[in-house]
């Protein structure tokens, strides 16, 4: 059993080294289907949403908020 789990945990940690996304490989995954949110109108209403519940703009990810400090 514990052989077994080694080997799980092994084939799991080998699975992160996989090699970068190749220049050739990068237009299909910039194909609309494999956005997190392939509606761009859902998107933007979402964005609209949340900016302006944060009262901010711009840069989502980036530290700060509405209050001006960063």
């Amino acid at each position: 059993m514990r052989i077994l789990l080694l080997l799980s945990v092994l084939l799991g940690v080998t699975a992160c080294t996989l090699e970068p996304v190749q220049p050739w490989d990068r237009d299909l995954l910039a194909e609309q289907k494999m956005q997190l949110a392939p509606d761009p109108v859902e998107n933007f209403i979402d964005e609209h949403i949340y900016f302006s519940k944060e009262s901010a703009s711009g840069g989502q990810g980036v530290g700060g908020g509405g209050c001006g400090c960063n």
